[in-house]
């Protein structure tokens, strides 16, 4: 259908190209393509989820040369890859001009496939970085930061290791969704917090370890659902005397009692209360982890945004469409790591401080391009070959017209026309090695079967000189010789080593020694996480108790001791064993 003629009025439902499921076009979002002059798309939102993540790669790291300067760094592209990757010094410094891998349009060819073998010719760089980043080698997707260390997708933040999506932040370790925290340790989904151990869904928290879905908490151990409390001990209040002389108590430096306070925690967890959604300050908001957003609808791990939907991980950005990994964008559809600062932009990749772009990868301060990549400070581009303005403006339009006329065919038949983002099966990257792999897990047969890319480990070349067994128990009993030490993974046998850094931040807090490598301590993190996905469900507030008496409430709500008839759209599944209650039931019994 011609955006033009369009009905914007109305809402449809349509069936996903890919998957076969029915979804629904809304009047609004009618109206955002109509905007952009772009057709409504043909796959679901998380279809269309799936298929940006499947072009980004944070965490498959490999050791290969730059093609320019021929030192040995770290990338995201294996090095059997027949790739130019430079590393950051040389993809930034002047030893290289895009345009001099220009190429005509050939109308006789889809333009995905002609995209492709532009991506394959010009130089890429090997791990994504922006603005200014001091000591962060060994880090991806990192933005005006400093000693980062297999930390992936961090800005504006200091000493954060082996972590993910942390913002404004220092001391971070072992943490997943981190905003504005210091000296945080297995923190999820955390906000402002500072000395917080081991805790989930917390915020504005100080010196407390073991906290689930607690605000505005300090010196408060073992507990959830705390609103300005302080001193608690398994959710019972104490005298700070008793509490200090309780504390003394529990040993955090023991790997035992560490394990056994997991254990409980995890209970914890899965008893405690859970109001349905994890926000704060939305107006006219869908989605989970949110804060400051207004007119979000179905978007995630996501603050301070008006008018996005159907996105993650991005912040400070407005009337947006379908986004993942970007900050300050505007007027912008269908982007995967980073649109930074970018407006009316479509279809791009890690694109920057530009306008007016579509169908872009790696491009920085520039305007007016068309399937272009690695382009800087230019206008007017095509296939990375330069154009006058009138030449320009007349040929994206017959492109465009070509691209329906003879669209890209995937192996399952999913035609790829101008409004779709790039086919996941022309990605660089294997599927396993991108993000979508952890979002939306697949076997090895099924992926091959969709006809994505697979990649086989390598064989894993390190040798332990220290099991975990062999570790003393207590942090108290371990010196620094341990920073020259192998370490064999407790659960998939591969090693790790301890940091500098690192040790001396459990030394200081009194913390055991991790007994799993840091690909395991993240894959125990990631489970715990709730999906980006929403489903329809009714409060569990029976009356006087929770469904299946599983909770007796502290005193009746607004239903009486009937069942709460509220209906909302929750990131916990229908058939999880959480008790999941409306906003009025929760506020009931947690504020």
């Amino acid at each position: 259908m011609n955006p033009e003629t369009q009905n914007t009025s109305a809402s449809s439902v349509r069936a996903c190209q890919n998957c076969k499921q029915g979804f629904t076009v809304e009047s609004e979002d009618f109206q955002f393509y109509d905007k952009l002059k772009m057709p409504p798309p043909t796959f679901c939102p998380e279809c269309r989820m799936q298929r940006r993540m499947a072009y980004r790669n944070e965490r498959s790291l490999y050791k290969r040369k730059c093609d320019l300067c021929g030192k040995q760094m770290l990338a995201m592209y294996a090095p059997e890859q027949k790739l130019t990757v430079y590393c950051k010094e040389c993809w930034y410094g002047d030893g290289w001009d895009a345009l001099e891998y220009g190429k005509d349009y050939d109308w006789n060819r889809p333009f995905f496939v002609q995209f492709r073998e532009l991506l394959e010719t010009v130089p890429r760089i090997g791990v994504v970085v922006i603005g200014t980043n001091i000591n962060c080698d060994y880090a991806n997707y990192i933005k005006d930061s400093k000693n980062a260390y297999l930390a992936f997708s961090v800005t504006a933040s200091e000493n954060v290791y082996y972590s993910r999506s942390v913002d404004k932040s220092k001391e971070i370790f072992d943490s997943y969704n981190v905003k504005q925290g210091e000296q945080c340790y297995e923190n999820l989904n955390s906000i402002r917090n500072y000395g917080i151990l081991f805790s989930v869904r917390t915020r504005d928290c100080l010196n407390s370890s073991f906290l689930f879905d607690c605000v505005n908490c300090q010196n408060c151990f073992m507990s959830s659902n705390l609103r300005n409390k302080q001193f608690i001990i398994r959710n019972k209040q104490y005298t700070k005397e008793t509490y200090e002389a309780e504390m003394q108590g529990i040993d955090l430096g023991s790997h035992k009692i560490i394990e056994q306070l997991k254990q409980e925690f995890w209970g914890l967890m899965r008893n405690s209360l859970h109001m349905f959604v994890n926000v704060t300050k939305i107006v006219h908001s869908i989605g989970d982890n949110l804060e400051n957003t207004k007119a979000a609808q179905y978007c995630f791990s996501a603050y301070n945004l008006e008018n996005v939907r159907f996105s993650a991980r991005i912040f400070s950005s407005k009337d947006c469409w379908d986004i993942y990994g970007t900050l300050a964008a505007e007027m912008s559809y269908e982007g995967v790591s980073a649109l930074n600062y970018t407006q009316n932009g479509a279809f791009v990749i890690s694109t920057t401080e530009s306008h007016d772009v579509r169908y872009a990868d790696w491009c920085i301060g520039s305007a007016y391009l068309f399937g272009c990549s690695g382009i800087r400070k230019k206008e007017y581009c095509i296939l990375n070959k330069q154009y006058t303005k009138d030449e320009y403006e007349r040929m994206v339009p017959k492109i465009r017209e070509r691209m329906n006329a003879v669209p890209y065919k995937d192996s399952r038949g999913n035609e790829y026309r101008y409004g779709e983002f790039f086919p996941a099966n022309l990605s660089l990257f294997a599927y396993n090695e991108t993000i979508a792999s952890e979002f939306f897990p697949l076997e090895k047969s099924d992926v091959l079967s969709q006809g994505y890319q697979w990649r086989d480990s390598d064989a894993y070349p390190h040798k332990p000189t220290r099991n975990t067994t062999d570790l003393p128990d207590n942090i108290t009993e371990i010196g620094e010789e341990i920073l020259n030490e192998v370490i064999r993974c407790s659960n998939c046998e591969h090693v790790y080593r301890i940091l500098q850094p690192e040790f001396q931040f459990l030394k200081q807090r009194h913390i055991s020694l991790p007994q799993k490598c840091q690909d395991c301590r993240y894959k125990d993190r990631f489970a715990l996480r709730n999906p980006l996905k929403l489903w329809h469900r009714k409060c569990r507030c029976a009356g006087k108790t929770s469904e299946d008496n599983i909770r007796t409430n502290s005193i009746l709500h607004f239903h009486g001791e009937n069942h709460c008839p509220n209906e909302f759209e929750t990131s916990y599944a229908p058939e999880r064993p959480e008790i999941v209650y409306c906003e009025q039931c929760y506020q009931s019994e947690v504020v």
